[in-house]
């Protein structure tokens, strides 16, 4: 499985030490984060992971800057990403189950790297349970289309 990771200047520690743990677990990852400290704009990177997730070029994303919330704003302004912020594994879970999330974002200021490790353990093990919430990621794409919903 391949995953795209990206990252903003606030999220450098985090990702290496993400990357690292992946990799260890088997995954191939394509690092399209910034890869040193001075400050940068997280909305790039958002963006490289997002298209790299929805062109077929990895299979999930994980995105991580100070807070998670910019950069997971930008990945989902690409049509046909599903980003959840995720603090905590209950979370990653249901984005998964119910939203067939693609990309997982953190905030590298917010936890730590054991608790963003459980977080991708459980985002990259879980499945879509289609069914009613199908109906729903549908209507996103419908969103993305520019239908109106009624």
């Amino acid at each position: 499985m391949k995953i795209a990771i990206g990252n903003d200047h606030g999220g450098v520690e985090l990702k290496r030490h993400l990357v690292e743990y992946l990799t260890g677990k088997g995954y191939e990852v394509i690092d399209l984060g910034a890869q040193t400290t001075e400050s940068c704009n997280y909305p790039v990177f958002g963006q490289k992971v997002g298209q790299a997730v929805v062109a077929g070029e990895a299979d999930y994303g994980v995105l991580i800057c100070g807070t998670g919330i910019g950069i997971s704003i930008a990945a989902n302004k690409v049509d046909g990403v599903r980003c959840a912020l995720c603090s905590e594994p209950v979370s990653a879970r249901l984005a998964r189950e119910h939203n067939n999330a693609n990309i997982v974002a953190m905030g590298a200021r917010t936890i730590g790297p054991v608790m963003a490790e459980g977080i991708l353990d459980v985002f990259l093990n879980t499945g879509f349970q289609g069914g009613r919430h199908a109906t729903r990621v549908g209507m996103f794409e419908r969103i993305e289309k520019g239908e109106q919903l009624d």
